[in-house]
């Protein structure tokens, strides 16, 4: 890029401006250079140089890249050829519009088509289904196009009428003499809102809004590992644009209900497993449930404490668009009898005497805290 002026000699400020100095300069300098206001020879290529450097400088990710490498422009930035509706033509229009009153160009006939509307749905889940995805068919009130005229708002058969307020172009240009010299003031018809066209025999199902509010069917495919509070986005499902302009989003916000048996955390799953004090005591292999609907056997030592956890590798939440899945953890709880029969009972009170008991403290109450003091619980 050999001869090319560096952007901050180009606008005149020092490399730390801030980004309101540099918004100063430009405004200035485009005043100056515009080809419109400045008849001088060379005018017009000033003015183009100013833009490319403030289409730069202006934005913060360019900016980085060309204080770190200059124009050797490694990432790819093409200055001057940024897409319409960029933030430096939004100042351009802003510029203009500050000194002359209206918009440049073909601006003004943007606001001719309108993006549609974005919608939400809350989708209830139960956690099997966010586990292991599901396909649902949800049903959302919205604004579609109408089929009777297919968006257009005239009645079939009919076409809609040549705006005579500004022949058909959406737009109304009035030329403004300045200090500057002339310039064409550019903006949409109020008539017929930048449409050229006005519709003299409206469609009777949308009258002539070509939009009709109705119910619609819409498949939801949920990926397995989906947690609570996330969403699906759905291009497009959400309300028809106006006058052309593209569709909304539908968003699908998931809500995932609480189990009766699993909590989750994270990719994990924790199921609490009631022993009672023989088993904790002694020792048992009991048969856990997980959440895919199978039975794992689980070997529980002897002396097992209230409190402790055992893994089932592999038997969690899958991780969302991975085939891992995260833990099941067992997690024991000891549960102290409260209805006893007479014999165990009787046979309580001999196990207590050999651990120390005396029976001296008199209730069931009394020998079961042993118990529980003994056992950790």
């Amino acid at each position: 890029m050999a001869g090319k002026r560096d952007y901050y000699e180009v606008l005149g400020v020092p490399r730390d401006a801030s980004e309101d100095d540099i918004r100063k300069a430009f405004r200035r300098l485009a005043r100056q250079y515009h080809p419109d206001v400045n008849k001088n020879d060379g005018a017009e290529a000033q003015f183009k140089e100013v833009n490319e450097a403030y289409e730069v400088l202006s934005d913060s990710q360019k900016r980085h890249t060309y204080d770190r490498f200059g124009h050797a422009n490694p990432r790819g930035f093409s200055p001057g050829s940024g897409p319409t509706g960029s933030p430096f033509d939004d100042l351009v229009g802003d510029l203009f519009e500050s000194f002359f009153g209206g918009g440049v160009g073909t601006a003004g006939r943007r606001s001719a088509s309108q993006r549609g509307g974005d919608l939400a749905y809350d989708l209830p889940l139960t956690l099997e289904e966010a586990a292991f995805g599901v396909d649902k068919q949800v049903e959302v009130v919205r604004l579609g196009t109408c089929p009777t005229c297919q968006g257009s708002g005239t009645k079939p058969g009919s076409q809609p009428a040549t705006c005579t307020a500004c022949n058909g172009s959406g737009e109304i240009r009035r030329v403004q003499s300045t200090l500057f010299g002339q310039f064409v003031n550019v903006q949409v018809c109020d008539r017929c809102h930048g449409e050229g066209r006005i519709v003299t025999d409206p469609c009777p199902t949308c009258r002539g809004n070509g939009r009709v509010r109705a119910p619609r069917k819409i498949s939801v495919k949920v990926p397995a590992g989906v947690d609570d509070g996330q969403q699906i986005r759905l291009s497009g499902e959400g309300e028809a644009g106006t006058h052309g302009g593209p569709a909304g989003n539908l968003y699908i916000r998931l809500h995932v209900a609480e189990h009766a048996l699993f909590k989750r955390q994270g990719n994990d799953l924790v199921y609490d497993l009631a022993l009672n004090v023989a088993q904790a005591a002694l020792g048992d292999e009991v048969e856990v449930p997980t959440l895919g609907g199978e039975k794992v056997k689980v070997r529980v030592p002897a002396g097992t404490q209230h409190g402790k956890v055992f893994r089932l590798k592999d038997k969690g939440i899958p991780y969302l668009g991975s085939s891992r899945r995260g833990d099941q953890h067992v997690r024991v709880r000891v549960v102290t009898p409260t209805d006893l029969t007479d014999e165990q009972r009787r046979l309580l009170h001999e196990l207590g005497r050999t651990m120390g008991y005396d029976g001296t403290h008199g209730d069931d109450k009394g020998l079961l805290g042993k118990f529980k003091d003994a056992l950790g619980v």
